[in-house]
C-alpha cells in the first residue's frame, strides 16, 4: 500500500472541524435557527480546556454540554469557542478548544460528527493551569437536557446543567 504523503485523514478533519467552527460562528452571531441545538462531547483533560476543578473533578475524562436555550458570550475563534453556561446554578466560562471535541450533534435535524482525539495531549494534574473564578453575568442560567436511559426526550432541567450521554441517539 502506498503511503499517504497528502494526510487525506488530517485534511478531511480540519474540513468538518472547519463545519463544527462555522456552525458556531453563525450561533454566535444570529443565534440558534428554529430547533438546532447542540450536544458537544470534548476531553476534558485535553490541553486548552479551561474548567472550574470543581466541574474537572465531577467530569475527569469527558464532558458533554448542550447549547440550546440558554448560554451566553458564546466566542468562536480559529482554534476554540468559549462559552457561559450554568452548572447547578453556579455560572462557569468553559473555553474548548476544537482538537479536544470528540463529538458534535444537532439532534433535530440528526446530524452528528465524530472525531477522533487520541492524538490529543492531555493535561496532567501537576501542570493543570487554575481556572479562574467564574464572573457573575446577568442572563438567565442555562436550561440543559437530562438524558436518561430512556427512548422520550426529557423536557429541559431548569435548575441548571446537566453532562448527558449520547448513548440515547445512537442506532440500537
Amino acid at each position: 500500500m502506498a503511503t499517504d504523503h497528502i494526510r487525506y485523514d488530517v485534511l478531511a478533519r480540519d474540513a468538518l472541524r472547519g463545519v463544527l467552527r462555522k456552525v458556531l460562528t453563525d450561533a454566535a452571531a444570529h443565534g440558534l435557527p428554529g430547533e438546532h441545538h447542540f450536544f458537544i462531547t470534548f476531553v476534558s483533560k485535553a490541553e486548552g480546556v479551561k474548567l472550574s476543578p470543581r466541574l474537572l473533578a465531577q467530569y475527569p475524562e469527558e464532558m458533554t454540554i448542550i447549547l440550546q436555550h440558554q448560554f451566553w458570550d458564546l466566542t468562536v475563534l480559529e482554534d476554540r469557542f468559549e462559552v457561559g453556561l450554568s452548572f447547578g446554578g453556579i455560572p462557569e466560562r468553559l473555553v474548548v478548544p476544537f482538537s479536544a471535541i470528540k463529538s458534535f450533534l444537532d439532534p433535530s435535524v440528526k446530524f452528528g460528527l465524530q472525531f477522533d482525539t487520541s492524538d490529543v495531549a492531555e493535561v496532567t494534574p501537576e501542570n493543570l493551569p487554575a481556572a479562574p473564578a467564574p464572573s457573575a453575568v446577568s442572563v438567565p442560567a442555562p436550561a440543559m437536557e437530562k438524558a436518561e436511559a430512556a427512548d422520550e426526550p426529557t423536557p429541559p432541567n431548569q435548575g441548571g446543567a446537566e453532562v448527558v450521554r449520547l448513548d440515547r441517539f445512537r442506532k440500537k
